[in-house]
């Protein structure tokens, strides 16, 4: 007769970021450095084990025998989606989806699950089945092969899946699935490793594509441990804000494909369609003739999109410290650029508030966008637009220099397809396209000149000086 062992359950402090275990709380985690990021939980010294695998561990055998076909990815149907993911969705892979409640997550999964040409299933432990039923009406997703599970417990979803025999699966969400074997509450550390180990686990050995929604922390970054980043496949974020149409889907991290790529959808009343024509969306409210606005064209993977930067400056009296606002824009370079501007271009903008935007939603994270921010900041600042048939693209240095970027040709391009006529590149730039001009500059001073802003900008800064005293 086998003897039971007992288990003894004690109280420790987890760290969300990295996994540590602590007996007593702090402030910061010791291994991982993050801050209240400790949270308290139950866990025992012997951890069932996760099943393994239904097959015995594979010999080792010669590259060029792997068959490959079996990672060829199969069509989602959402032509956004599968750019971003590089044709679509792996046999055996795990997809982690995260962004900000309301953004349009379970939208997106809820019309995937209706385009796929295979039985599906989605497992909604969030949300009642007639909470489901009722987004599927609406979005037109009511398939005779769609199956749906409200549940929130590991082993009777495995087992829905052993019944249904799907050949794609939902879980939304993976903070909501708890496993009764692990001693924990459902959304701890370890629920949430213990249940994605489990899943994945699964995906592998059927040859199911799982795709997993997250939950997000305030900062935007994924909830959770860590190591539920590594554990899947690929990781996608939902991007936009919810008062606004746009949504922009990217992959963090995807093992079959590129990370570079981007999805562009709008949200209607019938749910997420997909924006193949990024730059006319961008540019469609834009009003030209206005003081502080920029068009660069920029490149998301080889997607080139046109993109409206904004900005406005206005004089602090009273000794009030100027606020600097970035949105869209990365505020370390937005400051590093401001800086450029007072040491190379003798721009006083110390004494001023200061407010940069990427129009429409868009991050813009390359370096090709300084110069837009950089003759927009100007433009603000002088009064005076920017002619309406310009684009700008370049990255500055901190000697005022401005250094070519990548795919030149290509942003070009698609600013000649939306009507622009001039450019104003970096020096050492490759040749241009047909049915727009390029102007050539070394240094921002150049740049300002072949505008007109540079007379007018310090014209200004004069005047507002001389009040200031």
């Amino acid at each position: 007769m086998a003897s039971s062992s007992k288990v003894r359950v004690r109280l420790v402090y987890r760290c969300t970021d990295c996994g540590t275990a602590t007996p007593k709380w702090a402030g910061r985690c010791t291994t991982c450095e993050a801050w209240n990021s400790l949270v308290e939980e139950a866990e025992t010294r012997e951890l069932p084990a996760l099943p393994l695998a239904a097959s015995a561990s594979a010999p080792a055998t010669r590259i060029g025998e792997v068959d490959a076909s079996f990672a060829q990815p199969h069509g989602t149907g959402i032509d956004e989606l599968d750019r971003v993911l590089g044709g679509g969705l792996v046999p055996g892979s795990v997809t982690l989806l995260g962004g900000e409640p309301g953004i349009g997550k379970s939208t997106l999964l809820l019309q995937l699950l209706a385009k796929w040409p295979q039985r599906t299933l989605y497992v909604s432990a969030e949300e009642s089945a007639q909470q489901v039923r009722l987004r599927a009406e609406r979005l037109a997703a009511v398939q005779p092969d769609l199956w749906l599970l409200p549940e929130t417990s590991l082993p009777h979803i495995l087992s829905a899946i052993d019944t249904v025999q799907p050949e794609l699966v939902v879980v939304d969400s993976i903070q909501a699935i708890a496993d009764p074997a692990l001693p924990s509450a459902p959304g701890s550390v370890v629920q949430v490793r213990g249940c994605a180990h489990r899943l994945v686990v699964e995906a592998k050995r059927r040859g199911l594509p799982v795709v997993m929604v997250g939950h997000v922390t305030k900062e935007g970054g994924l909830a959770g441990p860590r190591v539920l980043e590594h554990v899947v496949d690929t990781v996608l974020s939902f991007e936009g804000d919810r008062h606004h149409a746009l949504r922009l889907l990217r992959a963090a991290k995807h093992r079959f494909g590129p990370t570079n790529e981007l999805g562009v959808f709008e949200m209607t009343g019938d749910g997420l369609i997909g924006v193949p024509d990024a730059s006319t969306l961008f540019l469609t409210d834009r009003r030209a003739g206005v003081a502080g606005s920029a068009i660069t064209p920029t490149l998301e993977g080889q997607r080139p999109l046109l993109v409206e930067v904004q900005a406005l400056t206005n004089k602090v009296t009273n000794g009030v410290p100027p606020r600097r606002s970035a949105q869209g824009l990365d505020a370390g370079r937005l400051a590093l650029l401001l800086a450029v501007l007072e040491r190379r271009a003798d721009l006083a903008l110390g004494a001023h508030e200061v407010f940069a935007s990427a129009v429409g939603g868009v991050r813009l994270t390359e370096p090709g966008a300084d110069l837009a921010v950089c003759l927009a900041l100007v433009s603000a600042l002088a009064d005076r637009p920017l002619p309406a048939d310009v684009v700008v693209f370049g990255e500055v240095g901190l000697g005022g220099e401005l250094r070519q970027v990548a795919h030149a040709p290509r942003r070009l391009a698609e600013a000649a397809r939306m009507g622009f006529t001039r450019a104003i590149v970096p020096a050492n730039s490759a040749n241009g396209v047909e049915g727009i001009s390029l102007t050539r500059v070394g240094t921002v001073n150049e740049a300002l000149l072949a505008v007109g802003l540079a007379r007018e900008a310090r014209r200004s800064n004069s005047v507002l000086q001389l009040q200031g005293r």
